[in-house]
Order: C-alpha cells, then sequence, then structure tokens
C-alpha cells in the first residue's frame, strides 16, 4: 500500500537517487563553468546509507528506484550498491541514467545485476560539437555504450537529447535517424532553468511545438501518439509508424507534467529534494546519523511529502533554482 501522498493526491511510487555529484562530463547547461565538487567522503551516503533509505521508500510504497549523478558509473562499487538494491523486496524497477562513457564497461554486469532499462544522454554526434557541450566528452565512447547496451540486451534504451538553439537544434533530424537505425528511443527535451548556466541556457530555448513540427516534417509518416498513464514519465510520447522506435518529447517550461508528477530525489548528500524546480527540501542524512529509527525516518518522509508542492516555479521564480546545480541533484 502506498503511504506517500502529497497534498494534490498525487502517488509517490519513484525515488531517483543521485549517487554522486561527480561527473567526468562537464555539460554547460548541466553544471556552471566554474563549479567543482568539494564534497568530502564522509558529506556523501555510503552504500548501506542509501539501500537503507530506498528500503524504508519500498516500505512506504515506492516501487521504482532510478540511479542518476553526476555520473554514476564513476560512483565506486557501483555494482554492489545495483545488487543491493535489487534484493530490497518491492522494488521491480531501478532504471539507470548515465552519459555512457563508461556503459561499454559495465553493460553486461548491470544487466545481469537487473538494470534492464538505461537513459543515455547524448546531445550531438558531431564529435567536436559533442566535446564543447560535454566540455571534454568522448562521442566515440558514447557510442560505444550505447551499441553495448543494445548488444546485452537493454530495453528500453531512451537516447535524451538537450535542443538548444544555434547549439545542437540543426541536429533533431539526424538523432532521430540514429535512434530509428538502432531501434532505440530518443527524448527531446526543452532547456530547464537550474543553476546560473542553465537559467542562461533558456536563451537557446526551443519549444515542444517547434520540436514536434521538425520530427513529423522529417518523417513524413504519422505519430501515433501513446496515452499517457499516471505511472509515466515527463515525456510525451509517439509510436514511430513502422519501427520499433518510439519518440519523447520533455516540455518541462512551455508545457509541464507537475500534475502527474510522481517522484522525489535523493541527492548524494541524503537531501531529499520534493521538485526539481523548488526549494524544498530536507536531510535524510542527518537523521540515519542522527540514530534515528526506520518508523522516524518514515514519518520525516511523509511529513515532507506532506510539503510537496504543487508545481515548478520555472516560469516565475528562478531564483529559487539559481544556486542549484544539475549535476546535483540527477535531473
Amino acid at each position: 500500500m502506498n503511504k506517500l501522498i502529497d497534498p494534490f493526491l498525487r502517488k509517490i511510487n519513484y525515488l531517483r537517487i543521485s549517487v554522486t555529484d561527480h561527473c567526468n562530463y562537464r555539460c554547460f547547461y548541466c553544471r556552471d563553468e566554474f563549479h567543482h565538487s568539494r564534497t568530502k567522503r564522509s558529506e556523501v551516503l555510503n552504500l548501506e546509507e542509501i539501500t537503507r533509505i530506498a528500503r524504508i521508500f519500498s516500505e512506504l510504497g515506492v516501487s521504482k528506484i532510478r540511479l542518476t549523478g553526476g555520473e554514476p558509473l564513476i560512483r565506486k562499487n557501483i555494482l554492489s550498491l545495483v545488487k543491493m538494491l535489487g534484493e530490497i523486496p518491492g522494488i521491480s524497477d531501478i532504471p539507470l541514467s548515465t552519459n555512457a562513457h563508461l556503459l561499454k564497461q559495465y553493460a553486461q554486469e548491470l544487466q545481469n545485476f537487473g538494470i534492464n532499462r538505461v537513459n543515455i544522454s547524448i546531445d550531438s554526434l558531431q564529435e567536436k560539437r559533442f566535446a564543447e557541450i560535454t566540455r571534454g566528452g568522448d562521442l566515440h565512447k558514447v557510442i560505444e555504450g550505447i551499441d553495448a547496451a543494445i548488444v546485452v540486451g537493454m530495453n528500453p534504451i531512451k537516447l535524451n537529447m538537450v535542443v538548444m538553439q544555434d547549439i545542437n537544434s540543426d541536429e533533431i533530424e539526424a538523432m532521430l535517424d540514429f535512434a530509428i537505425d538502432r531501434e532505440i528511443d530518443i527524448r527531446f527535451i526543452e532547456t530547464m532553468p537550474i543553476g546560473a548556466d542553465g537559467i542562461k541556457a533558456l536563451e537557446q530555448h526551443v519549444s515542444q511545438a517547434h520540436i514536434l513540427a521538425r520530427i513529423e516534417a522529417h518523417l513524413q509518416r504519422k505519430l501515433e501518439k501513446i496515452q499517457l498513464r499516471e505511472t509515466d514519465g515527463p515525456a510525451h510520447n509517439y509510436q514511430i509508424n513502422n519501427s520499433k522506435s518510439r519518440v519523447g518529447i520533455i516540455s518541462a517550461v512551455s508545457d509541464n507534467f507537475c500534475a502527474t508528477c510522481n517522484r522525489v530525489r535523493l541527492t548524494a548528500k541524503g537531501r531529499l529534494i520534493l521538485c526539481l524546480g523548488q526549494e524544498h527540501s530536507v536531510s535524510l542524512r542527518d537523521a540515519i546519523r542522527a540514530d534515528k529509527t526506520d518508523d522516524e525516518i518514515k514519518q520525516i518522509i511523509i511529513s515532507a511529502i506532506g510539503k510537496k508542492p504543487e508545481k515548478h516555479e520555472f516560469n516565475t521564480n528562478v531564483k529559487n533554482i539559481e544556486l542549484r546545480q544539475m549535476v546535483e541533484i540527477g535531473g
């Protein structure tokens, strides 16, 4: 039974866990240019603390846990964590969000431990441009990681492209073809104003309507809209006719998905973030290290969910989230 119901009657059954705020890439919309993580090891949740929090959430009705970062595959002993989480009763789905730089190395073992679903960030298919957006990323390694995930049988595999005017918006069609050729899914994401550089990236905002028009014109075949279910994520999804691939658009700014939000986020430092676009949070790390019992921590979580806001404030009050970095909260 789900015990996490917010003031707007939304059931919270999905926890996103950022296992590290470090990343081997430095995408400019995710982390400000001069931002360097100075997180001490002692500030970060250890594997046992993460697992305990996940188990408590499962007892409150959460069934899905996504591992994010930073880049989760650089977290020491990440495979041990995946195994521990997979043994928690009630957790039926553990997908992964990654930049795929290390995915070729880890794909088979991740799949062996039950990670079958993976979201992969890739914002350009042009090597030089990709390196500029990521501030040093290696496109070849990312494509190797994507192909490795396909080979080991991960499914679905979803590519995530943040679309930015005059930066990579001319690659919508190429990215579509790349996904269709590999029979995997592709999602196009509007820029979101998180962090100072993320707010600046709104200057390159490309709307959902524009992206969809480009997709339809390129494919020259009807897209079938997939009916949104309560448990679905933020994307407006379409099945591409005569293809195994689906295309989605995540439009946090122009057409938000707040009414069906079913998730909360746990940072690497153990803060429970109630909304990506609001400042409300509570420290579960402090509760654990103060020797609170599981029941006491459950009450802290239930109380926090009772303060989950109705919607983000991306369009009205960006100052609340200007000091956050996307790399710290896992998207």
